[in-house]
């Protein structure tokens, strides 16, 4: 534990709050309800997860983790069978002898040294260690089949408007973008849809907080393919992304009244609005509900595919314009020259996002040591472009190598937990415009105010769990 870095992260919700300000429409108005209630609700939620409630996030981990094992089943019917080495078992054996340990473990589970063997990771193929597109994405269907079950059971249905009252009453928001933040916990934004009436009639302000709480949070459709990367060196993550879904939303409030504070009198004032949607019998049977939020998860496989596809293309070839760059003009290739600058261009989209996230990675409070700090910035900043599944996956490399600590590892997940990429704008504001295409003009105007406020929103998110955090390995669930 470093009180000076606990220090910092409090010191960082601060400073964040003070970057939203300095981009407000209007720097008279500071919503200060909003501030100190959404800030004390993070707070309140920090405290349950990292000092008081610590078997209750492991207790809600382990059911989770039961569920994503079971998540796998429908795939390991698809990719192989029960012996399927695309989709091993979670408790997978490896075989007898140490050369059929080694293979096992190697096209199984992630490789984990032990005495005997002769072979290292340097002979791994990564691409057996976790395939992304049998292992993850498989997940996200059956999630979105379990989500839309759980609505047609109305389950989740009181768990929001729980969620929404607290929301609506503590920081004196409106009734439905309460509703529309509270929902943002389970779904993205398909969350508008039971605020759909009021949409037209809403204040630029109550827009705003609208779209930031879906860029700042994440769907429990998605958790399961965040949590599976994380999992063999962070047990006790899905618990953890749970409690940073919930822990933004307040966040994302603040910052967005920040940046656009409310100078109208919007319509649900002090009441949460009926679900119009929420009648059973407009509803189809619990089989149909499964079936149908499962099609509508392959549709979403098939979009985080694509989009992986084409950015991550696009960010090689960008990458690779710069080191022909780097070659014509400086003589040298990134490859072969440890100069400052032939490395920047070695990897130059990546490198440049790091230097401006850097001040705002530090706000978190995640390290004090220059590398470690420059690392992890490396890794918010690249989910601008790459969406948040690259940097996931190498933040449980880093993880396990043991190149980040405990504290930044913690850190960084919390951060990560946001869908404030380029990709999602075009889902959201999309989304927003095709409900009430009388405004699309004002929506598409606030998505980048918004994507900004939800970057903000996860930032202090981490400075959260930064300033909770009290060195115990035992909280990452090991």
């Amino acid at each position: 534990m470093n009180p000076i870095l606990n220090l910092l992260s409090l010191l960082g919700i601060v400073g964040l709050c003070f970057i939203a300000w300095l981009g407000s429409e209007d720097r008279r108005i500071i919503p200060w309800k909003v501030i100190f209630w959404g800030i004390g609700l993070q707070m309140v939620v920090g405290l349950i997860v990292f000092l008081l409630g610590s078997n209750l996030v492991e207790g809600l981990s382990s059911f989770l983790n039961v569920v994503l094992d079971a998540s796998e089943a429908g795939a390991k019917f698809l990719f192989g069978g029960p012996a399927s080495m695309l989709v091993a078992e979670p408790n997978f054996a490896a075989g007898p002898g140490p050369a059929g340990r080694w293979i096992a473990r190697t096209v199984g589970n992630p490789f984990v040294a032990v005495a005997g063997d002769r072979l290292s990771t340097d002979n791994l193929n990564p691409g057996f260690a976790y395939v992304l597109a049998f292992r993850a994405l498989p997940q996200v269907i059956f999630f979105s089949g379990l989500v839309s079950l759980l609505y047609r059971l109305n389950i989740i249905q009181p768990v929001v408007k729980w969620f929404a009252v607290i929301f609506q009453k503590t920081m004196r928001i409106s009734g439905a973008e309460a509703m529309a933040g509270a929902a943002n916990i389970f779904v993205g934004i398909e969350s508008a849809i039971a605020i759909k009436p009021f949409l037209l009639d809403m204040t630029r302000s109550e827009l705003c907080a609208i779209l930031t709480s879906c860029f700042g949070s994440i769907a429990s459709s998605v958790l399961a393919l965040y949590a599976g990367l994380l999992r063999p060196t962070f047990p006790s993550i899905a618990g953890h992304l749970v409690s940073a879904s919930i822990m933004t939303i307040p966040a994302c409030f603040v910052i967005s009244k920040l940046l656009i504070p409310e100078t109208g009198e919007p319509k649900t004032l002090g009441h949460i609005p009926e679900d119009k949607e929420s009648d059973s019998s407009k509803r189809p049977n619990p089989m149909d509900s499964l079936i149908g939020g499962a099609l509508d998860g392959v549709k979403m496989v098939v979009g985080i595919a694509a989009a992986i596809i084409a950015i991550l293309g696009m960010v090689a070839l960008i990458n690779a314009v710069f080191n022909g760059i780097s070659t014509l003009v400086l003589g040298a290739s990134p490859t072969d020259d440890s100069s400052l600058v032939t490395q920047f261009f070695a990897n130059p989209l990546a490198n440049l996002l790091g230097m401006l996230f850097l001040p705002l990675t530090f706000l978190t409070g995640v390290s004090l040591d220059w590398q470690e700090l420059w690392t992890c910035s490396l890794l918010i900043g690249r989910r601008l472009f790459e969406t948040n599944i690259p940097p996931y996956q190498a933040l449980g490399v880093f993880a396990q190598s043991g190149e980040l600590s405990t504290r930044a590892l913690l850190v960084v997940s919390y951060v990560l937990c946001g869908f404030t990429h380029f990709a999602s704008y075009g889902i959201f504001v999309g989304g927003l415009s095709g409900l009430i295409p009388e405004r699309r003009n004002e929506v598409a105007s606030l998505g980048f105010k918004a994507l900004w406020a939800g970057t903000l929103a996860t930032l202090m998110t981490g400075c959260i769990a930064g300033l909770f955090d009290i060195g115990n390995a035992a909280v990452l669930g090991r």
